[in-house]
């Protein structure tokens, strides 16, 4: 295999033979189109229409207070945060059967301009609430819905506005302890907003329900590989003491687990990097380097590189061609066994189409993450003129994880490579570029592990 079937894929092939052996290729299929109808929102994911209680949007002061209304099959936690860029409210809850409100139609029902639902893990699921401007979580708390049989989880927002702070102040934030554990994604306007307290969970609890997406940092060169080096600066050295300040970030918010490909300096080849992101099940890879330019350029600034499309496309092809080697394998080890049908190509169609789906899925989610990059850097420092670019770069051919190599700065340039020597600055890249990781994450609505 070229550059490795994509693990959701290698999953799949087992669960399609199970089928193939059944003789039932159909309902393969319709697991897939099922699959595939979770990614599209709330109405499909939760099942069935909503109850007439549980659909409220109520817009008690039109832009200024507004209430959304969940409901839940019974008490339960939950958290909830406020966000910017773009403005929204994140709710999560530890339930996934939940009755959502009818979506607003052609204007917005007050503060709420629109929502999105899916699943956040094995047993937890997020709404997205998208709000007209900056808001505050005025409220939240579980009441019984009328008859008692339910629960609604109440929701109210409010414009953050100097009025705001008065109505805000009954919310306090709880000081942490052992109990209390910080909401994951709470960056963007955690400043204006902190999360609300929820009921305390023991430590066992919380550990088996915990999902932290795994980011890979793979910081270039080291060894003998000193990569491009002027004025002072040696990209190398950069790349390692950057992607240690970030770890670090990431790591201290509890949201996710990071690892990096090199914590010294020594020589990974290239090849080496991505089978450590493939082996760990990467949710993002982010590879860090330096730019350098021809004598007498004046290039500088931050460049962030995804895939080129071209390369893409010789992806996908590699990758149906490995999901119809590894159907044909596993189909004659059944056989060998006493078991299978002759008849395989059912379950090559569909696991085919599943892995161009999967690398069509991961650059479609390389190219948001690439995006929100720029727009958090471009806030803290120097960006290329055009600063979104293409490439065949060998970290980035995988069709198992969204992938970005980002060209901190020129050390050709001398402020660039100044920059790229200074504490603060990379104290502060560093942040914009968790602020981003953040941003991403709480979007990412629908990525359930399989």
């Amino acid at each position: 295999m070229v550059y490795g079937t994509p693990w959701r894929v290698r999953r799949g092939i087992l669960f399609a033979l199970t089928l193939l052996c059944a003789h039932t290729p159909l309902q393969a299929q319709s697991l897939l189109d099922g699959a595939e109808r979770i990614l599209k929102g709330a109405d499909n994911l939760f099942g069935g229409p909503s109850e007439p209680a549980a659909r409220q949007v109520a817009s008690q002061e039109p832009q200024q207070r507004t209430r959304f209304v969940i409901g839940l099959p019974k008490t339960t936690e939950f958290e909830v945060f406020s966000l910017s860029n773009p403005n929204r409210v994140v709710v999560q809850v530890s339930e996934t059967k939940l009755r959502l409100p009818d979506q607003p139609k052609a204007a917005p029902v007050g503060l709420i301009k629109s929502f999105q639902a899916g699943l956040a893990g094995a047993d937890r699921s997020r709404i997205i609430i998208y709000v007209t401007e900056p808001v505050i979580v005025s409220s939240a708390r579980i009441e019984k819905a009328a008859g008692g049989n339910n629960e609604h989880l109440v929701v109210e927002i409010a414009s953050f506005t100097p009025v705001t702070a008065s109505i805000s102040q009954p919310v306090k934030q709880v000081a942490a302890s052992p109990a209390m554990t910080p909401p994951p994604f709470a960056l963007g306007a955690a400043g204006l907003q902190p999360p609300l307290p929820r009921p305390a969970v023991s430590p066992d609890v919380l550990a088996q329900r915990a999902f932290k997406p795994i980011i890979v940092i793979d910081p270039g060169h080291g060894g003998h590989d000193s990569g491009a080096m002027k004025n002072g600066a040696v990209e190398k050295d950069i790349t390692l003491a950057f992607s240690k300040i970030l770890a670090k970030k990431l790591n201290e918010t509890g949201r996710y687990k990071v690892l990096m490909t090199r914590e010294e300096d020594v020589f990974i080849p290239l090849g080496d990097r991505v089978a450590f992101g493939e082996k760990h099940k990467a949710a993002l890879f982010i590879a860090v380097h330096c730019d350098y330019a021809d004598t007498g350029s004046t290039a500088s600034g931050a460049t962030i590189y995804s895939l080129r499309e071209s390369v893409a496309d010789s992806l996908r092809r590699s990758t149906r061609d490995d999901v119809a080697d590894d159907v044909k394998s596993e189909v004659e080890k059944l056989k060998k066994a006493g078991g299978g049908s002759d008849d395989v190509s059912s379950v090559k169609g569909i696991l085919a189409d599943l892995a161009e789906r999967e690398v069509d899925a991961t650059a479609d989610r390389t190219s948001v993450f690439a995006r929100t990059v720029i727009e958090n850097m471009g806030a803290s420092t120097t960006m290329r003129t055009k600063p979104d670019q293409q490439a065949g770069f060998r970290v980035l051919k995988t069709a198992q994880f969204p992938s970005v190599l980002i060209e901190l700065a020129y050390v050709t340039n001398k402020q660039d490579a100044a920059n790229l020597q200074s504490d603060t600055w990379r104290d502060k890249v560093t942040s914009s570029i968790m602020t981003a990781i953040d941003n991403y994450f709480s979007n990412q609505v629908a990525q359930v592990p399989m």
